[in-house]
């Protein structure tokens, strides 16, 4: 089975962001490989332990943040990465990313694509289901679980709105994964070390098979328009005293400042 699983640079939402003018400052800014993406990555080796798969993981973007993602995919487990580096790429949407996804794809002809089920930054949660219609291959989203049945089926347990629902799917297919799979592993000494030498191959739109005229005829459909700061939240107010007093004045508050009574 060969797998290709998708991973995203994104802004590392543990930090306090600040916004100015519309935009995020990037001064400080540190980027990590997205969270649900871990759980692709995860569930990739986990499918190359236990059923021998070939695994290769491709990011779309340049930088060396970007490399330190791959890298930490490599020490994880991953055996090979794909880096997709070209200019036209700036401001790319979801429908841009799953069109390029879907040259890698076609140039590697894989079995199984894993995808996490949305990025830390846009919540967009649309490239793995867009990148499956553009492949004409099915998908199931929200997966929860994977049991390979045989060479060319697979079940996928997702989590859907009246509980867990398994679908049984016919290879070549595409999955995107909730977090609730699995716990992502923390690569040791060892897988960090050898991560440094392992190469990476990395592409342009050219390379692909592909070019920007290609790429930019199926969008971007979005674009960010601007980043708004939320308000900052009011000071909380502490009552001191007799239980039946403070009650009194809570409800009277309750009833003239905040109208919810």
């Amino acid at each position: 089975m060969k797998i290709l699983t998708t991973v995203k640079k994104v802004v590392d939402v543990e930090l306090n962001m600040r916004v100015k003018d519309g935009a995020i400052v990037q001064e400080g800014m540190q980027y990590v490989m997205n969270a649900w993406d871990e759980n692709a990555v995860e569930t990739s080796i986990q499918l190359k332990e236990n059923h021998h798969a070939e695994t290769t993981m491709v990011s779309i973007g340049g930088g060396e943040d970007t490399v330190k993602i791959i890298r930490r995919g490599f020490a994880m487990g991953i055996k090979n990465a794909i880096q997709i580096e070209d200019a036209a790429l700036d401001g790319a949407d979801s429908f841009m990313y799953a069109k390029v996804l879907q040259k890698v794809y076609e140039k590697g002809v894989y079995d199984l694509v894993i995808t996490g089920k949305q990025a830390q930054d846009t919540d967009s949660g649309q490239t793995g289901i867009i990148l499956a219609e553009y492949l004409g291959l099915p998908c199931v989203s929200n997966v929860i679980a994977i049991e390979v049945v045989d060479d060319t089926h697979i079940k996928a347990s997702r989590l859907g709105d009246g509980g867990t629902e398994i679908v049984e799917l016919t290879l070549p297919a595409v999955v995107t994964v909730d977090v609730a799979i699995n716990v992502p592993r923390l690569p040791q000494t060892r897988g960090i070390m050898m991560a440094k030498k392992m190469p990476i191959d990395v592409m342009d739109l050219a390379a692909l098979g592909t070019s920007t005229e290609e790429i930019r005829s199926v969008g971007p459909k979005s674009k960010i328009v601007e980043f708004i700061a939320p308000e900052a939240r009011k000071s909380g107010r502490k009552f001191e005293g007799d239980a039946a007093a403070i009650t009194a004045q809570v409800v009277g508050l309750l009833a003239s400042e905040t109208k919810v009574l």
